[in-house]
């Protein structure tokens, strides 16, 4: 097992190496963000690029695969031959089978001597320890290897701590990379800056000048070519126990005393296992399960999720989760957290909401707009920052109406904005870590969603059905109701 911590050696030979290279991710995310590094000289001269997959493809069949599918998932204004050209012979393919210990020597003869080198595993999680016990039998690890991890790692605590238990025997913490591409997204990162860096917003940021929280990452695509895995998985174990509990840490968390990635980690660690424990009659009455009908999505025509192709027709996955959260601690103390994800929403949306406490009295008495003060913070599909606040309408009188101040993040600078994925894999290649997951943050995520699965097991509830197309259950909005508030939609 290695025992030094990864190096940053811009000079040394980089291999990034790529299990499940030629799959849904790799085409779609993986290989674009690569060219867009490369496009923009982000790689080591010496990058070359691997990907595994079990097809026994010649060099020419692999280049004929990558560029039929891979150009499409790049913007046009990025892509041309010839940097193309110059990006594909980074580019390597090696037929090998994750779990055939005997296909990793040939692995280890298309490395360069001497390199750097990235592994992404952007596979099942079932293949993790597979993957790293042969990488470390045939000699391929060393201490300035890294290991990257797609999400979700385990189903439960038990099998996320084993694979945490496997990976740990051939890297060291400090060579994991936890990846969830929300925490490269740009308008999260400036959420710390956005807390931390201004003066304004931080003595109002806790209790009792914050209403409620409400974080949403909302879909309007349904399960498509996932539903074989999404089917054993559901949207609590596919976004909410990774994504939301992510931001929520970014939202909830204390002044780190610095940019060291241990000291961002352990202030969000803080906040996972602030969160209040959920007893079953917590489960019952502050979360709401939710599964999709047919409906209609951007126009077209959608089926229920039980008519999806590969799904069970008695399937009780849940397709939507939203629930009431609260943090144990002074600052977020009486404060409501609403999370709320699913497929085949009304649109495809991410958004943190900041509902600012209601005014103790009003002398306006005659407005007919009640006053609202919100911070919203939309991470995607566009990236801005609105605070709403209320003024007075033009003429006579002194009637309200809520009106928006609005910080554009792509208009405000003119420099290129990467995309997440982009950002990440070079913070892997840099051996930055301040925005991935550490092992305690992991294992604490999931001791606090644990007890909701075993919860809704002993309820044994059927999902609520919402049409496709629409904002979800009815009863996520009688949720928020229960406390005064409702889903920003719908205000």
């Amino acid at each position: 097992m290695a025992t030094s911590t990864p190096s940053q050696t811009p000079e040394a030979p980089l291999d990034l190496v790529i299990f499940g290279g030629v799959g849904d991710l790799s085409v779609r995310k993986l290989l674009p963000a690569l060219y867009m590094a490369h496009l923009h000289n982000n790689l080591p001269e010496s990058t070359r690029i691997h990907a595994l997959g079990r097809q026994a493809w010649d060099r020419a069949a692999f280049l004929a695969f990558i560029q039929e599918k891979v150009p499409g998932f790049i913007g046009s204004k990025a892509y041309n031959d010839s940097a193309w050209g110059s990006f594909v012979r980074r580019l390597t393919y090696v037929c090998v089978d994750a779990t055939d210990a005997s296909d990793y020597p040939g692995l280890g003869a298309e490395l360069q001597a001497g390199s750097d080198r990235v592994y992404y595993l952007a596979t099942a999680p079932s293949l993790f320890t597979a993957i790293c016990a042969h990488l470390g039998g045939a000699g391929l690890i060393d201490a300035r290897s890294r290991v990257v991890l797609e999400k979700p790692l385990g189903h439960d605590l038990e099998s996320a701590r084993q694979i945490n238990i496997d990976v740990g025997r051939h890297f060291q913490e400090s060579q994991i990379f936890r990846i969830d591409h929300y925490l490269g997204k740009e308008t999260v990162q400036n959420l710390m800056v956005l807390r931390f860096g201004n003066t304004i917003f931080e003595p109002l940021w806790r209790s009792p000048y914050i209403k409620s929280v409400q974080i949403t990452v909302a879909e309007a695509v349904g399960v498509g070519s996932r539903a074989g895995f999404y089917d054993g998985t559901g949207a609590l174990r596919d976004m909410l126990q990774n994504h939301l509990l992510q931001l929520l840490c970014i939202v909830a968390m204390e002044p780190p005393v610095s940019l060291d990635p241990d000291a961002v980690r352990d202030e969000k660690l803080k906040v996972l296992r602030s969160l209040r424990p959920m007893a079953i009659a917590d489960v019952a009455r502050d979360t709401v399960r939710g599964q999709y009908s047919a409906g209609a999505s951007n126009g077209d025509a959608a089926v229920g999720y039980l008519q999806e192709e590969n799904i069970p027709p008695d399937s009780s996955t849940e397709t939507f989760v939203a629930l009431k959260a609260h943090i144990n601690n002074w600052r977020w103390a009486n404060v409501p957290i609403f999370l709320r994800t699913g497929k085949r929403m009304a649109a495809r949306q991410s958004e943190i909401v900041i509902e600012f406490a209601d005014l103790p009295f009003t002398i306006f008495g005659d407005s007919p707009h009640k006053s609202v003060n919100r911070l919203m913070i939309r991470l995607q599909p566009e990236e801005h920052i609105q605070l709403q606040m209320m003024a007075k309408e033009p003429g006579s009188g002194m009637k309200l109406r809520p009106v928006n101040l609005n910080l554009d993040l792509e208009a405000a600078f003119s420099e290129r904005r990467a995309e997440a994925y982009e950002r990440l894999l070079i913070d892997v290649i840099k051996g930055r870590l301040t925005h991935f997951m550490r092992r305690d943050e992991l294992e604490a995520a999931w001791t606090w969603v644990e007890p909701i699965i075993n919860g809704w097991q002993q309820l044994n509830e059927k999902p609520k059905a919402y049409t496709a197309g629409s904002w979800g259950p009815a009863a996520s909005s009688a949720l928020m109701a229960r406390e005064g508030s409702s889903w920003v939609e719908e205000s």
